[in-house]
C-alpha cells in the first residue's frame, strides 16, 4: 500500500472526543523512546508530520491522523514513562485504557519494542493485558539499523522465544527502521491487506 495523503485529523483524551468521520483505525504504542514518532513519520513519509523528540514522553494525547481518506493511524502515548508523577501516570494510563477499551474502530494495535534490548517486565505486562483483553495486537521491532545483522538476529529470535513461553503464536512481527526504511512496505501492506479483508466482508 502506498501512502499519498496523511492529514492530522485531531488529539483526544476521550473517545468522545475522537473525530466524528469513522474510519478504521491503527494504533501505535511503545514505551518512551522507543522511537514511534519517528516511526510513523517513516510510514507516512513525513519528517514533520508526529512531534518527535529527545525527551521520552511527549505524546500525552491520542492523535488521530487521516490517511488516504481512508483509514487512520493513530499514535497513542507511550507506557512506562519512570519521570511522570504518580498522578501523571494514571492519567497517562486512563487515556490509553479509555482508547484500547472503548474504540469500536481500531482494527488493531502495534506495540513497539526496541530491538536492541530484550523485551522488558513492562512490555511484557503491557502485552499480557492486551491479550487477556482480547485486543488484537502486531509487534513492531523498531530501531534494527543499530546492531549488525547477526546481532540482531539473535536478539530478535530470544525475544520470539520469550514470547513463546506465554503465547503458543506469535502475533504478527515486523522489524523495522526508521532511518533506513526498513520494513515500511511489509507494515503498511499488512495494513492494506487488513482493509482489503474488511471491505470484503462488508
Amino acid at each position: 500500500m502506498k501512502i499519498s495523503e496523511a492529514l492530522f485529523a485531531g488529539s483526544s483524551t476521550r473517545i468522545s472526543e475522537k473525530p466524528k468521520q469513522k474510519f478504521p483505525e491503527f494504533a501505535f504504542i511503545g514505551r518512551s523512546n522507543v522511537g514511534k514518532s519517528s516511526l510513523i513519520n517513516m510510514l507516512c513519509n513525513n519528517r514533520k508530520l508526529a512531534m518527535t523528540s529527545g525527551t521520552p514522553g511527549k505524546t500525552r494525547l491520542v492523535n488521530h491522523f487521516l490517511i488516504n481518506r481512508e483509514w487512520y493511524l493513530v499514535d497513542l502515548p507511550g507506557y512506562g514513562y519512570a519521570k511522570l508523577s504518580k498522578t501523571g501516570k494514571q492519567k497517562l494510563e486512563q487515556v490509553i485504557r479509555n482508547y484500547l477499551n472503548f474504540s469500536e474502530e481500531m482494527h488493531l494495535l502495534f506495540v513497539l519494542i526496541d530491538s536492541r534490548h530484550d523485551i522488558g517486565r513492562i512490555d511484557m505486562d503491557f502485552l499480557m493485558e492486551l491479550g487477556n483483553s482480547g485486543i488484537p495486537f502486531a509487534i513492531i521491532f523498531t530501531k534494527a539499523d543499530k546492531m549488525g545483522k547477526n546481532a540482531l538476529e539473535t536478539q530478535i529470535e530470544k525475544n520470539r522465544n520469550a514470547l513463546l513461553e506465554y503465547w503458543e503464536e506469535l502475533p504478527p512481527v515486523f522489524i523495522t527502521s526508521s532511518e533506513t526504511g526498513l520494513g515500511r512496505e511489509e507494515v503498511l501492506d499488512y495494513i492494506g491487506t487488513l482493509l482489503d479483508e474488511m471491505k470484503q466482508n462488508g
